[in-house]
């Protein structure tokens, strides 16, 4: 286990709502290849913390990679009505392209 890996495992078990350590662990299982872990804790944002930005983009990726472009699709669409519904127009641009990107891969 990587040095990072155990920071932010501790510093999450001491701020487990903290939306920010949740997707930096999910990154950090992503960079070590440890998708099951990585989506596990995409999920549990999503579950937890569905406002914050960064999460759709990143967790949709990991989804396709992982052959689950339906789910891809749909968090997307969330992704895509959140950044319409707050005025993120850089976070609203990428969701947009990489959902038009998924839909031509279908």
């Amino acid at each position: 286990m990587s040095k990072r890996l155990e920071q932010l495992q501790q510093l999450l078990g001491q701020k487990p709502q903290d939306a920010f350590l949740r997707f930096a662990l999910a990154k950090e299982y992503e960079k070590q290849e440890e998708i099951e872990l990585a989506l596990q804790q995409y999920a549990a944002l999503y579950k937890d913390s569905p406002q914050y930005m960064g999460l759709y983009y990143h967790y949709a990726a990991l989804l396709i990679e992982n052959e689950e472009e339906e789910m891809a699709m749909r968090i997307y669409e969330e992704g895509i009505a959140l950044a319409q519904k707050t005025g993120d127009a850089h976070s609203l641009s990428e969701l947009k392209n990489a959902k038009t990107n998924l839909e031509m891969g279908l």
